[in-house]
């Protein structure tokens, strides 16, 4: 069970979305521990509270989340209290890890220990390192990161509500825009520190389709209520709400508990009752001979994923159009329409890994690995200067056989260069599979390299449709045809 439906089915049997944090603070200690006169107590009084506190509130909330901060400032012994308290949350309840991991040195080792080893189902990032950062941990499709895009924090202000604080265009604004194109929606959350609901309701506009991780305080019962209601989607989900903190010393802490869930179940089912409208592409068009993906392409049309103008390709060549597949992970209609493309091509394939190539195809690879049931793994984009300059990311055995998914066919530069290292690491490849090839020859050029190069659209195809639907004019249609 992949995070997000052991997120939901948490949340439905509990009926809460209230994720309570398992951290050794000494500041939240109950009294009746006293003050511990070394660490050795610290960590025998910290054990037996946190295991009390799993065994009292696992049916009133739907996560748990463990603050790696508290647990490694504890040193040796600290870890070993994270391994234990691990052990002793109930296997249907999910784990997030809260590290705010940034370090590029290291994220492909520590996702492995926090994935592989300590079995948690979701971790905490820091964006600023890019689509690099958290593409090791994308690769485990089942598991899911936390983006932090917003802290509550006041002195963070000049730097997350950059270039000033009543930009209609913060930093952290930003920072969601481009998380959202790294994952998808049940891979890739988003975590926002505030207590503002107008901040909330910002954020919720930008990314309708993720799960917000709300990180803050209230004190009173109105600003509990807008703080829900704006983080809520359309369908009144999509919001995680941590417990305050003072409330892990109380004795009471159950019917706390209990009486918050309530008040929250109020509020989501007025959100859900209101929530009546959705957005559903409808195909507005009857073609006498109707293309077997004609939705597909007018979809990706009406979504802005075919631009005209001047842009430079990857390649370096310049076209009167550019194709932009990134919004379509915050579709979720059409993305699924394109994973059905791509199961259409990989069904007739043999193989046992999946490879995305970095970074726009990891989004599809992750959504393919889970539909197909084969790992996924990618190579990198550049060799690793740091940690264990590894070139490829994921576990592999060697003598594998391994498809390549890309998205845009226009040199082949990029699906061969990452073919090569697959290759140079033991591998076999011998498809290469894309959603949109550009023509002009190139799969003829990977033939003559080895490879099968295998498509979903051409351009041409995608072409002729716009043009017979009426969605694009001779000009343009001249355009596309080159």
């Amino acid at each position: 069970m992949n995070f997000s439906s052991k997120l939901n089915h948490a949340i439905a049997k509990n009926n809460s979305i209230l994720v309570l944090g398992l951290d050794p603070n000494p500041e939240m200690l109950p009294d009746r521990y006293g003050i511990p006169d070394n660490k050795s107590q610290y960590i025998t009084a910290f054990g037996d509270w946190l295991t009390g506190l799993i065994q009292q509130t696992q049916d009133c909330i739907c996560a748990y989340k463990l603050g790696f901060g508290f647990y490694k400032s504890l040193g040796a012994s600290g870890l070993e209290l994270l391994e234990t308290i691990l052990a002793e949350i109930p296997p249907h309840l999910p784990v997030i890890l809260d590290a705010k991991h940034g370090d590029l040195n290291t994220n492909a080792i520590f996702a492995r220990t926090v994935f592989e080893e300590w079995q948690v189902d979701a971790v905490t990032l820091n964006p600023y390192a890019g689509q690099d950062q958290a593409a090791p941990f994308l690769v485990y499709p089942d598991r899911a990161v936390f983006i932090l895009c917003r802290t509550s924090n006041p002195s963070a202000i000049p730097i997350q509500e950059y270039p000033h604080p009543n930009s209609n265009s913060p930093l952290y604004l930003q920072v969601i825009r481009e998380a959202k194109a790294w994952g998808t929606p049940e891979q890739l959350c988003l975590e926002v520190g505030t207590t503002s609901p107008d901040v909330l309701a910002d954020a919720r506009a930008i990314a309708p389709e993720r799960t917000i991780w709300v990180r803050s305080i209230w004190s009173e019962e109105e600003n509990l209520e807008r703080l829900v209601k704006a983080g809520l989607n359309e369908g009144g989900e999509g919001l995680l709400l941590p417990v305050p903190q003072d409330w892990l010393s109380r004795e009471d802490i159950v019917s706390s508990l209990a009486s918050l869930n309530r008040k929250i179940e109020v509020i989501r089912g007025d959100a859900q009752r209101s929530g009546t409208t959705c957005e559903v592409w409808m195909s507005d068009v009857c073609l006498l001979n109707q293309h077997p993906h004609q939705d597909l392409i007018l979809q990706l049309f009406d979504i802005g994923c075919i631009l005209f103008g001047d842009y430079v390709q990857a390649s370096g060549a310049t076209f009167s159009y550019y194709i932009d597949l990134r919004t379509i992970i915050s579709r979720p209609q059409v993305f699924h329409k394109v994973l059905n493309a791509y199961e259409g091509v990989l069904k007739n394939l043999t193989f046992d890994r999946i490879a995305g190539i970095p970074y726009g195809s990891l989004p599809t690879a992750t959504g393919l690995s889970l539909r197909l049931h084969h790992p996924m793994i990618f190579p990198r984009k550049e060799a690793k200067a740091h940690g264990t300059r590894k070139a490829i990311e994921g576990k592999f055995h060697q003598g594998e056989k391994v498809v390549v998914v890309d998205d845009i066919l226009i040199s082949g530069k990029s699906a061969i260069e990452g073919a090569n290292k697959l290759q140079s690491a033991g591998l076999v490849v011998e498809d290469i599979v894309v959603l949109i090839d550009h023509e002009g020859g190139v799969k003829d050029r990977l033939r003559e390299r080895g490879y099968n190069a295998h498509s979903v659209l051409g351009i041409s195809e995608i072409t002729q449709t716009l043009y017979e639907a009426g969605r694009i004019d001779e000009q343009q249609y001249a355009v596309l045809l080159g």
